[in-house]
């Protein structure tokens, strides 16, 4: 069976939610449900949304599209989106009576994972007919596996925080919860660069061609730095995106001088560069080594930075000074 997922901002339109701390529900849950879509179209798994923009839809309306998207045989997860309020913290849980309670476990391990305090995970029947789900996404969404998370609490000054800092690491939570779930092994994005790697040899690995990942990856040559990660799918790396420190030569310059002043080696300039020759062109842009600072973006958390730099929450802690896990946007920190 084909897996869908079919993601549902809750709210929309006319229908506002909850409000409080500066976030409107039906805002912030299409913030979460955009980030979420695109991680999931990034893996090639087949995604649709019910809204994709601030529009006023019924109960009807809303499961009539959900059910529009699938067919016979379809192997679908209903994910609906949903801040809580009415004073509590944490996240959690609604799971459909019909379903067990793995993907819903998974989902806030996975947020809890991230930082956020976890409540719990569960089921709500109907007070007319307890055999059927208290919840329309839930009740009417049958057979699909269907679930609705709550996020966090608007009214809770934490929550509100984490909520506008980190609902791209949240959505990414339960992307990885899905994966989980349903036993699948995302595709490799990057590769870090052996000794004895050759590009046919990692081209092979990967199922490309030495040309075509070399026009990811911006290179000019083969020569190989181990220790260097490259880009084995996706889209072509951009390299004023992902490195942040460029140098423009200047009249005078050599790589000598160019290494000493960035603290570093010629060879180690020449591997970075993909350099032949120690000849340089005035205007020419060389990638240099960046200092160890990491400059916090939307939707970090210290668990995240410490996943990307290979070592722990703690050790970034300790080498920041943190009592927190708290971060602002914009702020510097220190990383091995």
């Amino acid at each position: 069976m084909a897996l869908k997922v079919i993601i549902d901002s809750g709210h929309g339109g006319s229908d506002p939610g909850a409000s409080g701390n500066n976030i409107i529900e039906k805002s912030m849950t299409l913030d979460i449900s955009k980030a979420m879509y695109d991680e999931f179209k990034k893996l090639g798994i087949p995604v649709y949304m019910t809204r994709d923009s601030d529009e006023t839809l019924s109960p009807k309306e809303r499961v009539d599209r959900v059910k529009k998207f699938v067919s016979s045989g379809d192997d679908v997860i209903v994910i609906s989106n949903h801040i809580n309020a009415g004073g509590g913290e944490g996240a959690e849980v609604i799971y459909a009576l019909r379903n067990n309670e793995k993907l819903s476990q998974d989902i806030l391990n996975e947020l809890a994972g991230s930082g956020q305090k976890i409540r719990k995970y569960y089921q709500k029947r109907g007070t007319a007919n307890p055999n059927l789900d208290y919840y329309y996404m839930l009740r009417d969404t049958t057979p699909y596996e269907s679930v609705i998370v709550e996020y966090g609490f608007l009214d809770n000054t934490n929550d509100a925080n984490k909520l506008k800092n980190n609902y791209k690491t949240y959505a990414k939570d339960v992307v990885d919860a899905v994966l989980k779930y349903k036993n699948i092994v995302p595709k490799e994005e990057y590769y870090t660069v052996k000794s004895g790697d050759t590009l046919y040899s990692i081209a092979k690995k990967f199922n490309l061609t030495v040309d075509k990942l070399k026009d990811l990856n911006n290179l000019s040559n083969s020569f190989l730095q181990v220790g260097k990660k490259l880009k084995v799918s996706g889209e072509k790396e951009d390299i004023s995106e992902s490195i942040s420190n460029i140098y423009v030569v200047e009249p005078g310059d050599t790589l000598y001088g160019i290494a000493k002043k960035h603290s570093t080696t010629v060879d180690n300039l020449k591997a970075l560069n993909n350099l032949d020759s120690n000849i340089l062109t005035i205007g020419q842009k060389l990638v240099v080594p960046s200092k160890n600072v990491y400059v916090v973006k939307p939707g970090d958390t210290l668990y995240g930075i410490a996943r990307m730099f290979n070592t722990t929450v703690n050790e970034l802690m300790k080498l920041n000074n943190l009592t927190t896990n708290m971060l602002a946007v914009n702020q510097e920190l220190l990383v091995p």
